[in-house]
């Protein structure tokens, strides 16, 4: 193992340049104050990052998903996080609803991207563009790039869920480098770093659900991949 996180564990292979990325079962909020374990996320969270780094591969957007090989593990190209979290948001909800002192789901005029310095001790942080070129995050070129990417991201995605009645409220993407220097869309995709509210009614189907004991999560998860046709409506 090579590192384990909130929700995942990172595994070295017998080749050098691939991971295994190992989704838990584990559920946390708020940085980590509100935790608990529910039977079949990290199942479901393998299964939307699976589907969602196909699309945007075959949409044209780089990233380092390898190929599924289990119900919880993919592997995965091994690159260097650049420890920032990129939000884009498409409506005002969590913690922008309230710095701006709008209701949640008030539209943004256009996508907003925020950038967060990716570290749990400091509360991950905002930061402007000076900030990450003054501590040599990203270099300017690079943040270029990594705003490009996430932009085409958030059309595709928003393009995608609106085919089946949902909105993307917001979400949040992280980015690694290669050795060769190029930069991949990493980490996952799943209901853990997006908001999705249905298109008509506002039903939240996301963590928010488990951030504002809403539903159960795995339900609603499953419900989710339901209903956008990666799951068989079974139990």
């Amino acid at each position: 193992m090579l590192y384990e996180g909130k929700a995942k564990k990172i595994y070295s292979t017998d080749k050098p340049e691939i991971i295994r990325v190992e989704y838990k079962d584990s559920a946390t909020a708020f940085n980590g104050v509100k935790k608990d374990s529910i039977e079949g996320k990290g199942k479901l969270n393998n299964l939307f990052t699976s589907f969602f780094f196909e699309l945007l591969s075959e949409k044209g957007i780089e990233n380092h998903f390898e190929g599924k090989i289990s119900e919880t593990e993919h592997l995965a190209k091994k690159v260097s996080i650049i420890p920032l979290e990129v939000i884009v948001r498409n409506k005002a909800a969590g913690t922008l609803a309230k710095r701006i002192g709008k209701e949640e789901g008030f539209p943004m005029p256009f996508p907003i991207i925020e950038l967060c310095y990716k570290n749990d001790d400091l509360g991950d942080p905002m930061l402007n563009d000076d900030h990450i070129f003054a501590l040599n995050l990203a270099s300017p070129d690079e943040l270029k790039q990594i705003k490009e990417k996430a932009l085409r991201v958030n059309t595709l995605l928003q393009d995608f869920f609106l085919g089946h009645g949902l909105e993307l409220i917001d979400f949040k993407l992280e980015f690694g480098k290669t050795t060769e220097g190029t930069i991949l869309l990493a980490d996952e995709i799943s209901p853990d770093t997006c908001r999705i509210w249905d298109a008509v009614t506002g039903q939240k189907l996301d963590k928010d659900v488990f951030r504002r004991d809403l539903a159960p999560l795995a339900e609603t998860y499953h419900s989710l991949a339901v209903r956008i046709g990666i799951l068989k409506n079974e139990a």
